[in-house]
């Protein structure tokens, strides 16, 4: 239980710093602080039902999309995201392009950091307590 929160957590942290790097880098998107939390939450909960289902189709109809389930469902979590949520907005092909390549390698990036630098000393702390 402890570890799917912890996972659910990560996930969060993760897409939030994303967001924000790809908002400061591309300048046709634009992130509003009032709905960013919200817009954190929709992004992530659609990433993570859909990246399961992209990676189920590809492996049934095109094998070879497969490896990129993550990149696509970047992508598809961005678009819903948009559509849903007033608080992101992205303009022009380039930039979407840019923004999903970027949410992607960064939500990466901070996924594989955060467990490591934020979660292990609290997780050393808990396992001492017990």
């Amino acid at each position: 239980m402890v570890r799917t929160l912890i996972s659910i957590l990560v996930h969060l942290l993760a897409n939030a710093i994303a967001l924000i790097v790809a908002a400061a880098v591309l300048d046709d998107m634009t992130l509003s602080t009032s709905g960013f939390f919200l817009a954190v939450l929709i992004f992530t909960v659609i990433e993570v039902v859909t990246q399961p289902l992209i990676i189920k189709n590809s492996m049934r109809n095109a094998s070879a999309l497969s490896g990129s389930s993550a990149l696509i469902a970047s992508f598809v979590a961005l678009v819903l995201t948009t559509w849903i949520s007033d608080s992101l907005q992205i303009t022009g092909f380039v930039t979407w392009l840019l923004a999903t390549v970027i949410v992607w390698a960064a939500a990466m990036l901070a996924a594989f950091i955060l467990p490591t630098v934020v979660f292990k000393r609290w997780l050393q702390d808990n396992r001492a307590r017990s």
